[in-house]
């Protein structure tokens, strides 16, 4: 039997933003095909130091990881974007620093997941919906920095990945400006069921999955 296990943060674990409605990883159940089994370890509010406890915590039988985690490390870093700087080589030269040291913690954070040995696919962090038009432009730019790094990791290591920046493509995917919806937990369910029942994991070699 497989058995899909979901780790990190509340992109997963949004029962708290749904106001009653399905999760995710009850959407996933309902997607998958029959017999497969589903599992949340995610937890609301983890960053990629936090995975590797729920690594420790992986139920019996566990065939298949996935990962989505790195939205509150950038949020930990927002404080950025209010600085001021003396140069644009100054301001650059801090965003360099911060991608060095996510860059760190989420390899670190892959290698816990890799141990386990089981296929596993990540994935992007997703754009926030903000009402203020220049803020939104400014945290979708700070977000590149971050999804640079998952992407050269992914495809580093041969990993399948969900890009959440093009599943989560309207406003309704949003319960708010920051966590998934029914609605858009349903498209990312949809995607994780799609991923580790067609991606071949044997051939260590990286596919985009948006749907």
């Amino acid at each position: 039997m497989k058995h899909v296990v979901l780790l990190g943060d509340s992109v997963f674990d949004n029962a708290a933003y749904v106001s009653g409605g399905p999760d995710v990883v009850r959407q996933l159940r309902r997607a998958l095909p029959e017999g497969w089994q589903a599992t949340l370890r995610a937890v609301d509010g983890a960053t990629t130091a936090s995975v590797a406890r729920q690594v420790e915590s992986l139920p019996p039988g566990a065939s298949h990881l996935v990962v989505s985690v790195g939205g509150n490390d950038a949020l930990g870093e927002a404080g950025v974007l209010e600085e001021r700087a003396g140069s644009m080589a100054e301001a650059v030269g801090r965003l360099a620093v911060i991608r060095q040291r996510f860059s760190e913690s989420y390899a670190a954070m892959l290698d816990d997941v890799a141990a386990t040995g089981l296929p596993t696919a990540v994935c992007t962090i997703y754009e926030a919906r903000l009402d203020d038009p220049f803020r939104q432009l400014l945290t979708s730019a700070g977000l590149t920095i971050f999804n640079d790094v998952i992407v050269r990791q992914a495809f580093s290591r041969g990993l399948p990945l969900l890009d959440l920046r093009l599943i989560f493509s309207a406003a309704e995917d949003y319960a708010n400006p920051i966590e998934p919806s029914v609605r858009g937990g349903e498209k990312l369910a949809a995607a994780i069921a799609t991923a580790v029942t067609e991606h071949d994991f044997s051939r260590r070699r990286s596919e985009v999955f948006v749907r």
